[in-house]
């Protein structure tokens, strides 16, 4: 292993930086995870693969590493600020089913994507609605610091009077409290707020909310932000290494974590905060109500109206991973055939390295090819330079096919060791057994068996119907019949 040290870009210092863990050799790391309301789409796919690649490379570098990344859900508000009603339990009213029903199906679902993305659980994954207890102290603590105040039974943060003593409200963001004071709009409900940039720490629960619990200022529910700043602390400790998330949680929420860590223990909690970038579709930024909104099981499935196919969750992966985790990924139907095409490639020339022939020398620069794929990806996990590299080992593997170049025995067992432990130990690759191409035969071959059923059942051929439906519920998948047809999901 390169003795180079890892330099990772710190959103904070807006610069990259070694690091260097607090309490080395252990590394504490928290993640913001996904507001369980609705189906797995392409956008949580980004920041759950490129932390998962920085667990994976912290692990091979041998540090001890506790992963964090919450389950929210409770308190997320439609507008993400402190006004609407709560997205999980609007989505339980609309489908009258409990908050947790809701909870449970698209945390399990979730957790199905991250399984076939081939990424790796965090070592713990708290949910918001279990660390009750722990938001209300730390609500109480800043209460007692002065950083809060209480109206009609809701508790906001004084962003005015926090930024008065510590002057960094907006540090990690860049934006200014005055021009924040100027331009904020004036929202419904926030006439009990000091100033419309104050958040919420508490929220009094109107009649009609669903989840709320009995605290000494009302019966409600915590602040969205205070969440990943009780359960990061809670086991974590009071500070720690790294805290990841998307680019569009920079503001105002982990924004607030900061004041908020600041205002109970008189420090920041967090050393290096860690952003990936968006994923735009063609160009524009994904959204319902664009109709370019693509979930991850239509993303495998090929279903959604702007896919030309099916496409493997290992393609997805290596399309995420084709792009530095800073920058903008533009998602489209010929970025990811071409992910696929190199994918493929790059599996092929793996499988061969076991069948070549060897030599007595070695005809090229083993010791150069390894110190670039590290000196990539130990630069600010530059997956796109370390996959060229990969690309450099194919053309290689490809030469000594062709006996244009030559390797030792020794040698041979040490680049097969070097391109196991880049492509799927640290980048979490995966060989798969079939191809896109193959994945979309397989998901027609089940919408046929489904089709079939339907008109089985259209002709009231109940057996038959039944018995498709059984065979293919024992093998592992769930069915959902619909008004206009059906929908289908393999479960892990």
């Amino acid at each position: 292993m390169q003795s180079k040290e890892l330099v990772i870009f710190n959103t904070l210092s807006k610069k990259k930086e070694v690091f260097k863990p607090i309490n080395f050799p252990n590394v504490g790391m928290y993640v913001c995870g996904p507001t369980v309301y609705g189906s797995a789409h392409l956008g949580h796919a980004r920041p759950a693969i490129t932390f998962d690649l920085l667990f994976r490379l912290l692990k091979h570098l041998d540090y001890k590493v506790r992963y964090v990344r919450n389950i929210t859900d409770v308190g997320h508000l439609e507008n993400d600020a402190d006004e609407g009603e709560d997205k999980i339990a609007k989505k339980a009213r609309l489908e009258q089913l409990e908050p947790m029903e809701i909870v449970q199906y698209y945390t399990e679902e979730y957790h199905d994507a991250m399984r076939m993305l081939n990424v790796q659980s965090p070592s713990i994954e708290p949910r918001a609605s279990a660390h009750i207890m722990e938001q209300m102290d730390i609500v109480d603590e800043i209460i007692k610091n002065g950083f809060a105040y209480e109206t009609n039974g809701s508790v906001y943060f004084d962003v005015e009077k926090y930024n008065e003593k510590y002057k960094t409200y907006g540090k990690l963001s860049g934006r200014i409290l005055d021009d924040l004071l100027s331009n904020t709009r004036k929202l419904d409900g926030q006439d009990e707020k000091k100033n419309s940039f104050d958040f919420a720490l508490w929220k009094k629960a109107s009649p009609e909310h669903i989840m709320r619990w009995k605290s000494k200022w009302s019966d409600g529910f915590p602040g969205w932000h205070l969440e990943c700043t009780a359960m990061s602390t809670k086991y974590l400790g009071e500070t720690f290494d790294i805290h990841g998330g998307g680019m569009d949680l920079l503001f105002p929420h982990h924004e607030c974590e900061i004041a908020q860590s600041t205002a109970t223990i008189g420090k920041e909690a967090v050393k290096y905060w860690v952003h990936n970038n968006m994923i735009t579709i063609n160009g524009q930024k994904m959204g319902k109500s664009l109709g370019n909104f693509i979930t991850l099981t239509e993303l495998f499935t090929g279903t959604h109206k702007i896919l030309e196919r099916a496409y493997s969750p290992m393609t997805i992966r290596f399309f995420i991973l084709q792009a530095q985790y800073r920058s903008t990924l533009d998602f489209s139907n010929e970025a990811l055939q071409a992910a696929d095409k190199g994918l493929q490639r790059l599996m092929t020339a793996i499988s061969t390295l076991p069948k070549l022939k060897t030599s007595d020398a070695t005809s090229f620069n083993l010791d150069e090819l390894e110190k670039k794929c590290y000196d990539a990806i130990l630069d600010d996990l530059n997956s796109p330079i370390l996959i060229s590299q990969l690309f450099e080992a194919v053309r290689i593997i490809n030469s000594i096919e062709a006996g244009k170049d030559t390797i030792s025995k020794s040698d041979l067992e040490r680049f097969e060791k070097l391109i196991s432990t880049f492509v799927y130990d640290i980048l979490g690759l995966q060989n798969e057994a079939s191809s896109s191409s193959s994945n979309e035969a397989y998901a027609k071959a089940i919408d046929l068996l489904l089709t079939i059923r339907m008109e089985a059942k259209a002709n009231k051929d109940f057996a038959t119907s039944d018995k498709i439906r059984n065979e293919l519920t024992q093998m592992g998948f769930e069915i959902k019949d619909k008004k206009d047809g059906f929908d289908w999901t393999l479960k892990s």
